[in-house]
């Protein structure tokens, strides 16, 4: 705003607002990221022969493969640093209950736990053994 007035004051208030507006967009996206980091912080799912558990700030979620009723990716943006801010590749699990747990580019091998449920809801291909080869942690 000091350089927009320099010399003139023809314009300022226009500038001014502009940047109150970028800075106002700018904070309401910081909160929102925020909420969305504490609501899914510790973000992991166990895979099971029978099910999955979906760990989430403390909590456990078992749930049983019957208890799925649909799971889908998006490869998400392109843009720059879409992954870093977790806007990239999500995967989206519903489950019959209405209930929908999504899964950002936070948590490793997103596909590959999409593919996991896919193949054990849809075409009864449960997973085997266990290990720490079947667990899917956020970063």
């Amino acid at each position: 705003m000091a350089i927009a007035s320099v010399g003139t004051t023809e314009g300022a208030p226009q500038v001014a607002g502009l940047l109150l507006g970028v800075g106002l967009a700018g904070w309401g996206l910081g909160i929102w990221r925020l909420v969305q980091a504490f609501r899914t912080r510790e973000q992991c799912f166990d895979i099971h022969e029978r099910g999955f558990t979906h760990r989430v700030a403390g909590t456990a979620t078992v749930i049983p493969w019957e208890d799925v009723a649909r799971v889908g990716t998006t490869n998400g943006d392109d843009r720059p640093l879409a992954d870093a801010r977790g806007m990239g590749s999500t995967c989206e699990i519903r489950l019959h209950s209405g209930r929908r747990i999504r899964v950002d580019t936070f948590t490793e091998d997103i596909q590959e736990l999409a593919a996991v449920v896919h193949r054990a809801v849809h075409l009864g291909q449960f997973p085997q053994g266990r290990g720490a080869s079947n667990r899917r942690r956020s970063r």
